[in-house]
């Protein structure tokens, strides 16, 4: 039941990470800081489709 979701940059809207997530028990689009490689600092990553 798990899916693959990619993860993007608030700042400057890259693509960095992949991740899975339970979509039952998340129904909600995830959100972490993680290392933007183009930004070159920690910030936001938020869930695309």
């Amino acid at each position: 039941m798990r899916e693959i979701v990619t993860l993007q940059c608030t700042e400057c809207k890259e693509r960095n990470y992949s991740t899975t997530k339970n979509k039952k028990t998340t129904t909600g689009r995830l959100e972490f800081k993680k290392f933007c490689n183009r930004c070159r600092k920690h910030q936001a990553h938020k869930e695309t489709k």
